[in-house]
């Protein structure tokens, strides 16, 4: 587990990101769960497009380059959907609908990721 931080608003985007680094995880990625908890996040990587089908909720997804900056967030895409991250994408962090809003993640912003099992910013 993670923790992701938007550095650039002093704001916690995911108190717990799980991360999906394997094919097979980012492709089943959030399928089959039923919601997706305020502080819960799945951070996908690489990817630089998500899909929402089969999905039961809509979510926030906030694409970020090489340099961990925001170049495209999608808010609240809901179900049976495809995202792309644009020019530069290199990882997806899926929330919460309402998340990006709540952190005021924006294009242009720094995320870091807490590796909790360490106590270290990656």
């Amino acid at each position: 587990m993670a923790r992701i931080v938007n550095v650039s608003k002093g704001t916690t985007v995911a108190g717990q990101a799980r991360r999906a680094e394997r094919p097979w995880a980012r492709l089943v990625g959030l399928m089959g769960r039923r919601r997706l908890e305020e502080e819960e996040g799945l951070l996908l990587s690489p990817c630089s497009s998500v899909q929402t089908f089969f999905m039961r909720f809509p979510i926030d997804v906030s694409f970020v380059d090489g340099e961990d900056r925001v170049v495209k967030v999608a808010p609240a895409l809901v179900p049976f959907r495809l995202a792309l991250g644009g020019r530069g994408a290199r990882d997806a962090l899926e929330v919460a609908a309402g998340t990006a809003a709540r952190s005021a993640t924006a294009v242009g912003d720094r995320l870091a990721v807490e590796d909790e099992r360490q106590g270290e910013k990656e």
